[in-house]
C-alpha cells in the first residue's frame, strides 16, 4: 500500500517514514495539496496522512475536494496538535506522535479501506444484477425495456428513424430436450455473443425472455435492419457449439419492426411486439431468415 504524507515538519516525516517501513507500506511525499490532489485524481494514493496544522486541511476544504476528485474509498488519517478534531477526517491522532500508536492507526485505516472495497465490489455486482442478464452478459428485460425508451424519445425529438430486432433461436425446445439444458444454455451464450459481435457498439441489445432477444436500432431503417439481422443470422448459423462432446449447429430467426418516423403515440411495448410477430412468421416460414414490417 501506498501511503500520502502532507506533512511540513522534519521530525514528523521521519517517524512517520519509520513507521510505514517497518509496516511495509511505501511512502509518498507531497510538498503542498494541489500535487496531493493530482496524486489523488490518478489514482496514485488513497491513504493520506495529513497534518492538520496546514490551512486547506484545517478549513477541511483539501479532503473535500480530493473525495469529490475520484470514486476510490479514501482514508485520512490528521495529525492535529489541538484538541480539536476534523469532522471531515477519518481518524486523527494527536501530536506528540509516537511510533507505537501510528503503526496502529495505520493499520486500522488499511482495515478501513479494505472493507470499503470490498462493499464496493459488492454494490457494483448487486447493480449489475440489476441491470445484465447473468447468463449471457446482454441486458435484461426492464433493463432492455427502459433503454429502448430512451431511444424512442430521442428517435421522436429528432423525426429519426427507429428499428426494433426480435430474434429466436429456431427448435431451442428440441435441442434441450436432445442435448440437455447446459448445452441450451451454451446456446445460449454462443447466440448472444455473436448477436453482440455483428451488431454496432452503440446499439441496445438485450435478453427478452428464454431464447428471445431484442435490439433497439436508433437511425436505421428497412433494408440497413435487414442486412445487419442477415449478418447476425450468418454469424450464429456458421458457429458450432460444443459441449460435453455434443456438437450442435443451431439458427436463429430475426423479426423487424421498422418505423421511419415516431410520431407522439408511438410507444416501445407495441414496436417490441410488432417484432417479435415479425419474428414468428419468419419462423413459420422455415427458420433461418429475416422478416421485416414497416410500421
Amino acid at each position: 500500500m501506498k501511503v500520502l504524507v502532507l506533512e511540513r515538519g522534519t521530525k514528523e516525516r521521519s517517524l512517520i517514514q519509520n513507521a510505514l517501513e517497518k509496516s511495509g507500506y511505501e511512502m509518498l511525499v507531497s510538498e503542498n495539496t494541489e500535487q496531493a490532489l493530482q496524486m489523488i485524481g490518478t489514482g496514485e494514493a488513497r491513504f493520506i496522512i495529513a497534518d492538520q496544522d496546514m490551512e486547506e486541511i484545517q478549513k477541511s476544504e483539501f479532503i473535500r475536494r480530493a473525495r469529490a476528485s475520484t470514486k476510490a474509498t479514501l482514508y485520512f488519517l490528521v495529525l492535529s496538535s489541538s484538541d480539536n478534531d476534523l469532522a471531515d477526517a477519518d481518524d486523527t491522532l494527536h501530536k506528540p506522535l509516537g511510533i507505537t500508536e501510528l503503526r496502529s492507526r495505520i493499520m486500522v485505516g488499511q482495515r478501513f479501506m479494505s472493507l470499503g472495497d470490498s462493499l464496493s465490489q459488492a454494490r457494483d455486482q448487486i447493480e449489475n444484477l440489476a441491470v445484465y442478464d447473468s447468463l449471457t452478459g446482454l441486458m435484461n428485460r426492464s433493463a432492455f425495456f427502459r433503454t429502448a425508451q430512451g431511444e424512442l424519445e430521442r428517435a421522436r425529438r429528432s423525426s429519426s428513424p427507429l428499428t426494433l430486432i426480435a430474434l429466436d433461436i429456431d427448435d431451442f425446445k428440441s435441442l434441450n430436450e436432445k442435448y440437455g439444458v447446459q448445452t441450451g444454455d451454451e446456446a445460449l451464450k454462443i447466440v448472444s455473443h455473436a448477436i453482440r459481435e455483428k451488431s454496432r457498439p452503440y446499439d441496445c441489445i438485450g435478453r427478452w425472455t428464454g431464447d428471445q432477444f431484442v435490439i433497439a436500432l436508433p437511425g436505421v431503417i428497412g433494408a440497413d435492419a435487414e442486412k445487419i439481422a442477415e449478418r447476425i443470422i450468418r454469424g450464429v448459423h456458421s458457429t458450432d457449439i460444443t459441449y460435453n462432446n455434443n456438437t450442435v449447429n443451431v439458427s436463429i430467426s430475426a423479426g423487424i419492426a421498422s418505423a421511419s418516423r415516431i410520431s407522439a403515440a408511438t410507444e416501445v411495448e407495441p414496436l417490441i411486439e410488432q417484432a417479435r410477430q415479425a419474428m414468428i412468421r419468419a419462423k413459420e416460414a422455415g427458420g433461418n431468415q429475416v422478416h421485416l414490417i414497416y410500421i
